[in-house]
């Protein structure tokens, strides 16, 4: 099912990005090639077990509207039954016993206690993404069963994005779009003018996979790049990339003229920016999240920008999502907001589905998976 990966083309030379195109593509490939070799000895197993029945997992009907798009609904389907949460909840007692794995998508089906006790055969639950905050790990690990989830696949996409948002938010494309279309508008307004990206300062907040990433691509852009991480980098990680290391948060939201959260939401990433954080900003500043909602104090957000405290704002993820339709940020000029589609690349999904495949596969046939998470002690 693995795509063949686009070939380079010397039409879009820059200094570095033959390098780094060359370098994301070697990473999904080798992504790809590991799923691969797990897919292909875990169904060998499984073969050689005599089993007649492929196992049965539960999950949103693909396609359903949070699940995993139809297309790749196959490369399940190859290896697994699929008994989607709609069929279980209408006959618990003819599936409960049945079902080996959970394959949880955008935070769905929820896996709590109810969930747990009614599936007493249940060895693993198979998360789609990095973020397992929507996960207790200690309940589920006290059942007994595995839980995995899927780093490094969703990199390269997830960082892209924050770059998109970044220069979409900064030119005000959206704005110009609107106007374009508008019936009613029949001159280029002055209000669409927007900030240089290239010599503009970019602080990154959380300098781990995919925060490096996004350094990568602000290199390009002739960022100055400064970032604050629990974790320095090594020095030549941060030559590469032109980083400038920061002790303190606070130093890098005076200095930076754009500010992009990468971290995981954790006790001690919940509301890390607030009004104090959103103070220290230049008014001229951009906030992007890619993150999690949580980790922005949303009420503080929507004051900051409708007070001019901070100029823009572009969000990737929100909380709750989706925002309620009269949500206050909704009705914000100076805000940019999509709904949590940092993954969502055909490329990238299919890497996501295949690396969940053969997580559940490894852990049904008694060998380790390739990205368990365990409970912190």
């Amino acid at each position: 099912m693995a795509s063949t990966p686009p070939t380079w083309s010397s039409s879009v030379e820059a200094p570095g990005c033959r390098e780094m195109y060359l370098g994301a593509r070697e990473n999904v490939k080798s992504t790809i090639d590991k799923s691969s070799m797990v897919l292909k000895n875990c169904a060998r197993d499984l073969a050689n077990c005599n089993v007649m029945e492929k196992p049965h997992i539960l999950a949103l009907k693909p396609g359903d509207k949070s699940g995993i798009h139809s297309a790749f609904a196959p490369i399940i389907e190859k290896h697994f039954t699929i008994i989607s949460n709609d069929e279980f909840i209408k006959d618990k007692q003819r599936w409960a016993d049945k079902v080996q794995a959970v394959f949880v998508w955008c935070a769905v089906p929820e896996v709590n206690r109810d969930l747990l006790q009614a599936l007493p055969n249940l060895k693993a639950v198979i998360n789609g993404g990095v973020g397992v905050d929507h996960l207790d790990i200690p309940l589920i690990s006290s059942f007994g069963v595995k839980v995995t989830n899927t780093p490094n696949v969703v990199n390269n996409a997830t960082a892209d994005l924050g770059m998109t948002l970044l220069q979409a938010s900064a030119r005000k494309v959206i704005q110009g779009y609107k106007t374009v279309i508008s019936p009613d508008i029949t001159e280029y307004l002055q209000s669409e003018i927007g900030y240089d990206i290239s010599g503009a300062t970019l602080g990154i907040i959380g300098m781990g996979r995919i925060g490096y990433q996004v350094a990568k691509r602000a290199k390009g852009f002739d960022m100055k790049i400064l970032y604050h991480n629990r974790n320095r980098r090594k020095e030549e990680e941060e030559k590469a990339v032109g980083a400038h290391y920061c002790e303190t948060m606070d130093d890098l939201l005076r200095e930076s003229d754009f500010v992009m959260l990468v971290v995981d939401l954790s006790p001690q990433t919940h509301r890390l920016i607030g009004k104090r954080e959103l103070s220290l900003m230049k008014r001229t500043a951009t906030l992007i999240n890619i993150s999690r909602g949580l980790v922005v104090d949303q009420d503080a957000l929507v004051e900051a920008l409708g007070t001019g405290l901070i100029h823009a704002a572009a969000l990737d993820v929100t909380y709750p999502e989706r925002l309620p339709r009269d949500h206050p940020l909704l009705k914000l000029d100076n805000v940019l907001i999509v709904p949590h589609m940092g993954t969502h690349t055909y490329q990238t999904t299919q890497a996501l589905v295949e690396r969940m495949v053969a997580n559940a596969l490894a852990i049904l046939n008694g060998q380790p998976p390739l990205d368990e998470v365990k409970a912190s002690k």
